[in-house]
């Protein structure tokens, strides 16, 4: 049976840039073994499948796979996804996606332009909270490749937050040490964590490449099925917690815009909102564009 594929680059409005990600539009009829097959097949570090909602007031059923395993919830997978479907069913314009995933319902501003640029931003599925504790500093420089000195800077420190999938959040003294990382594949697991979701580590530094930028940042995921990632939108969701825990947030909503990918050779744009009352983190959003550049059948 052919079934109908398009591929977006995503956290970017420019072809070839930000994190490639595949949308297999016909998969009803797809079981599990046979999306992580496809998945592998494509060997981007997403790959969504839309199938009928299960209610019919939404707009898709989607599941996310990375090449290794099938993921509750993924930002870049969202933001492409979302961007597809309004711009196939809905065309130009400004439109709410509604989508099932694994975490449950996700709601999507879209905005397609007469260009075809698409930009999806949508509410995190879960808060960030902190989930446990970073390895000491001197492991985590090790399996990094970095010094002790490298990890930190003002107030901010190690730690592991949950907005819709866990990490650990490391940050950097600047540019120049979080491009000379370099992880010690071998210690990974016995230091990040045994396996599994627990097994990413989302690095950044307040230095950037770009003017206008307020964060730098890369992420490494060996458990996943791939090393690095270009764009990493649930990691922005739980950079959301140590955001709050770090910096000075007064009442009201905050942008942050995150630079990603500039080391893979993929620049990638990310913006975070994060709402404050009362000095408490109480929403939290992210935001990004998308283009598309492949459409074609892959036969299953």
């Amino acid at each position: 049976m052919a079934r109908r594929f398009v591929t977006l680059d995503v956290f970017t409005d420019k072809a070839f840039s930000g994190n490639p990600l595949a949308v297999v539009l016909d998969a009803e009829g797809l079981d599990s073994e046979n999306m992580q097959s496809i998945a592998r097949e494509f060997n981007l570090s997403e790959t969504t499948f839309v199938l009928p909602p299960q209610d019919s007031a939404n707009d898709a059923q989607v599941r996310i796979f990375t090449p290794a395993q099938e993921l509750p919830f993924a930002g870049h997978p969202t933001v492409g996804t979302s961007v597809q479907i309004a711009s196939e069913r809905l065309g130009v314009g400004e439109r709410t996606v509604r989508l099932e995933e694994g975490v449950g319902l996700i709601e999507c501003d879209v905005t397609i332009s007469e260009g075809g640029v698409g930009r999806s931003t949508f509410p995190v599925p879960v808060v960030a909270f902190e989930v446990g504790t970073p390895a000491p500093i001197d492991d985590l420089a090790a399996v990094l490749g970095l010094a002790p000195a490298d990890i930190g800077f003002g107030d901010h420190r190690p730690t592991v937050y949950d907005g819709g999938l866990p990490y650990t959040l490391v940050p950097v003294s600047g540019l120049e040490a979080i491009r000379r990382v370099a992880p010690d594949m071998s210690r990974w697991a016995e230091v990040i964590g045994a396996s599994g979701l627990h097994n990413s580590v989302y690095l950044y530094t307040c230095e950037t490449v770009e003017p206008g930028n307020d964060f730098h940042a890369r992420m490494f995921w060996p458990a996943g099925g791939l090393r690095e990632d270009p764009a990493t939108g649930s990691a922005a969701s739980s950079f959301v917690g140590a955001i709050a825990a770090f910096e000075s947030l007064s009442d009201g909503i905050h942008e942050r815009v995150i630079e990603q990918g500039f080391e893979m050779g993929r620049p990638s744009l990310i913006t975070v909102q994060t709402e404050v009352s009362g000095a408490a983190v109480i929403g939290a959003a992210i935001g990004g564009s998308a283009v598309s550049i492949s459409s074609g059948e892959i036969h299953i």
